[in-house]
């Protein structure tokens, strides 16, 4: 099958497989002509003439016309002079299948009537009263032509079906590298949102207990001191735990790819969630927990959620946003007792989700003015579930972050 799928055009050995095929197709002529009685036997000319005929179909697939011209120049003047008409048949055959099976079916009909019309002219001299012998020899050509033909389509179809397949596997292959470039993102997007949120709230409460053991030692607070220390100790678990969550998916994924259209996976978010790092996606229900973080580092957050029955993904979108617009206010806000306001409220078929504070107004994810993936970050959290997101200064003083996140429709949800 492997003979029979392949171009014959680009065939490997061709000349020399041609060559074989030639000696092959002679050594059944001399058999013939040797064994079958079918018109003068044949003399020096006639050997020549017939042997000469076998020649040319070393280079058949090269140049399979002029082969096909070469064959007929020997075997026409065989022919006419009567010589035992059964033994060029095969060669004959032969070039007249690898035109067809070659060319477009254009060339072939015209092949046909090049070939059939002489064919006639011979027999009529040869044989005028032979009308059935005519059709006999016809009937042999037409097929022939009409296997090369039917050899042809299959061979085309054959490889439009391998091209298909290998277009199907690269096609599989982008894919999955798609599928991990967005898995990465997303990764990289939890540990942003893992770190700087984090790491800012380390930094404030260090600097709190800080400024409690230097300002008057003579009144240590050891209580403020001690809740400073403590904070900084939860801090530190919580992110432990999801660091390592997070290392975990990302070992996993170098074998497969779990998700696909940039959702999170279940227990692989960043933030404030279970500390053994494998609870579920942290959502709506878990702003509680980011308000009293953000209170600890010194803020005061006043929290607002109106939104019952928001999907996994859409809740775990809004937490990320929350989360780093608080991050944001807490280290750029350029006062220790920066008020934020967070609200959420579902209407019109959205959760709108509103974080201000009255801060300096800096820029979220700009500190000491390096550029940050805050307001990235968070604009691919909003995109990652159809949303939008707009950050800028707030109406008076401060910053102001506001999102729409799409909540499917009840027949979507079914």
């Amino acid at each position: 099958m492997a003979v029979v799928n392949r171009d014959p055009l680009t065939a490997p050995h061709r000349t020399r497989n041609d060559a074989c095929i030639a000696a092959g197709v002679a050594a059944v002529a001399v058999v013939l002509a040797l064994f079958v009685v079918d018109g003068r036997p044949l003399d020096p000319l006639g050997w020549a003439l017939m042997l000469g005929a076998h020649v040319p179909l070393v280079w058949r697939r090269g140049r399979p016309m002029l082969v096909l011209l070469a064959v007929a120049a020997c075997a026409s003047p065989y022919h006419a002079l009567d010589y035992n008409h059964t033994v060029p048949i095969p060669a004959t055959l032969v070039a007249l299948y690898t035109v067809a099976a070659t060319g477009t079916v254009r060339r072939t009909l015209l092949t046909a009537v090049a070939v059939l019309g002489p064919t006639l002219l011979i027999n009529s001299f040869t044989n005028p009263e032979g009308a059935l012998e005519f059709l006999r020899i016809s009937g042999w050509i037409i097929a022939v032509l009409f296997f090369g033909v039917d050899a042809r389509f299959y061979r085309q179809y054959v490889a439009s079906i391998v091209e298909r397949a290998e277009r199907a596997e690269r096609t599989r292959e982008e894919e999955a590298r798609r599928r991990v470039a967005e898995e990465r993102l997303r990764i990289a997007r939890d540990l942003h949102d893992l770190l700087a949120h984090s790491i800012t709230l380390i930094g404030v409460q260090t600097s709190v207990a800080a400024h409690v053991l230097t300002v008057d030692p003579e009144r240590l607070d050891r209580e403020a001191v001690a809740q400073a220390l403590d904070g900084i100790a939860e801090t530190c678990r919580t992110a432990r735990g999801e660091l390592r969550t997070t290392l975990e998916v990302l070992r996993e994924n170098e074998t497969s790819v779990s998700v696909g259209g940039g959702e999170p996976v279940a227990g692989t978010g960043s933030g404030f969630g279970p500390a053994d790092g494998r609870g579920p996606l942290p959502g709506v229900d878990g702003l509680a927990a980011l308000a009293e973080a953000a209170r600890t580092a010194g803020a005061e957050v006043e929290l607002d959620v109106h939104a019952d029955g928001v999907p996994p993904s859409v809740g775990a979108a809004a937490y990320r946003i929350v989360q780093e617009a608080l991050t944001n206010a807490v280290r750029h806000g350029g006062r220790d007792d920066v008020t934020v306001r967070v609200g959420l409220r579902t209407a019109e078929g959205a959760l709108r989700v509103t974080v201000t504070d009255d801060g300096a107004g800096c820029a979220p994810g700009a500190a000491d003015g390096t550029p940050g993936f805050g307001l990235v970050g968070m604009r691919e959290r909003a995109r990652s579930v159809g949303g939008t997101l707009d950050a800028g200064p707030g109406p008076s003083v401060g910053f102001e972050v506001t999102a729409a996140l799409p909540l499917p429709r009840e027949d979507e949800a079914r």
